[in-house]
C-alpha cells in the first residue's frame, strides 16, 4: 500500500537530516536519532536490520511510533531507539516542537566533561550561534542512556523551553518547529563549541562586550517570536550540499569487501598436481 504524502515526506526529511549530521561527523556510526512529529505520529530513525550508520540513513529506516514510543508502522526488524523517550517527552510537553534531534558531537561533549563554559567569544562571525548561546543553554547532569519514561521526564525538566540542551558526558538534544530548524540548531551549537575549543588552545580568550552581547541576545528573542527566517533554510540547503546528503547514491551502503583470493595457495596446488602427473608417467 502506498504511503500517504505526509508520511513519505516525514520519512524523507528525517533521513536527510540524519545524512547531513552524519556527513558532517557530528555523530558516529549508528549513535543518534532524528524525529519529526506529524499529528499523533512520531517518525524516527530506527535501529536494527542491516543499518550501517546515521550517515547512510534511508527513508526505509524511519519508522512511526506513537507518543508513548510504541511502534505503529515500519518494516519488520526495525525498532525505536532506546532513547525514544527523549523525543516523546519533548513532544508531550512542548506542542510547538515538531522535530527533535539527539546526537553525540565530540567537541561539544568535551565541554560537558571538562567543566569548561561555552562563551560568547564572537559576534557577527556567526550571529545565530552566539544568539543561541545567549538565550541560555541548560545541562542535563546525568551521563546515562534515557531509556524509560521517568528519565525522559527528568530530561525535559532539565531542558525546559530551550531548543538546545547539553547532556553531560553524553551528547546534545536540539528541538525546532521543523526538521530544518532542529538540524541547523545542532550544527550551530557544534560551531560554537569548535570555536571555543580552538580559542582556548590559543589562550587569552576574551568574550565580546556586554553591549554587543545584549544586541545578540535581543536578536535571539526576536527569532524566537518571529520563527525561523530565510537564513536558517539557506543554511539547511548549504549543509545538505556540503555533507553530501543531496548527492545521488549517498545512501548506498559501503560494499562489503570480498575475501582476497589466495593466489599463492592456488599456485601451490597447481604445482603439486603437475608434480603428481610427472611422477605417474615414470
Amino acid at each position: 500500500m502506498a504511503k500517504a504524502p505526509e508520511d513519505q515526506s516525514a520519512r524523507d526529511m528525517v533521513a536527510k537530516s540524519c545524512r547531513i549530521l552524519g556527513g558532517l561527523d557530528l555523530t558516529k556510526a549508528a549513535t543518534g536519532h532524528v524525529s519529526q512529529r506529524v499529528g499523533d505520529r512520531v517518525y524516527i530513525r530506527a535501529r536494527g536490520g542491516d543499518e550501517v550508520g546515521v550517515r547512510y540513513t534511508s527513508p526505509d529506516e524511519v519508522i512511526a511510533v506513537d507518543l508513548d514510543g510504541k511502534k505503529i508502522d515500519g518494516p519488520e526488524g526495525l525498532a525505536a531507539p532506546q532513547e525514544v523517550f527523549i523525543h516523546t517527552w519533548v513532544y508531550k510537553t512542548r506542542p510547538e516542537v515538531k522535530s527533535v534531534i539527539h546526537i553525540h558531537p565530540p567537541t561539544v561533549v568535551l565541554f560537558t566533561i571538562c567543566d569548561k563554559q561555552l562563551m560568547p567569544i564572537y559576534g557577527a562571525y556567526d550571529p545565530s550561534s552566539v544568539s543561541l548561546l545567549l538565550q541560555g543553554i541548560p545541562m542535563y547532569g546525568r551521563a546515562i542512556t534515557i531509556r524509560n519514561d521517568q528519565l525522559g521526564q527528568d530530561f525535559v525538566n532539565a531542558m525546559g523551553n530551550k531548543n538546545v540542551c547539553l547532556m553531560r558526558g553524553h551528547g546534545i538534544t536540539t528541538a525546532g518547529a521543523s526538521v530544518e530548524e532542529a538540524t541547523v540548531n545542532a550544527i550551530r551549537l557544534n560551531e560554537l563549541a569548535e570555536m571555543n575549543y580552538r580559542a582556548q588552545l590559543l589562550g587569552n580568550v576574551r568574550t565580546i562586550s556586554e553591549e554587543d552581547q545584549e544586541v545578540f541576545r535581543k536578536m535571539g528573542h526576536r527569532s524566537k517570536e518571529e520563527g525561523p527566517n530565510i537564513h536558517m533554510f539557506s543554511s539547511w540547503r548549504y549543509y545538505a550540499q556540503l555533507s553530501g546528503a543531496e548527492r545521488s547514491g549517498n545512501t548506498e551502503r559501503p560494499k562489503r569487501r570480498k575475501p582476497a583470493k589466495r593466489k599463492v595457495a592456488k599456485k601451490a596446488v597447481k604445482k603439486a598436481k603437475r608434480t603428481v602427473k610427472r611422477t605417474s608417467r615414470r
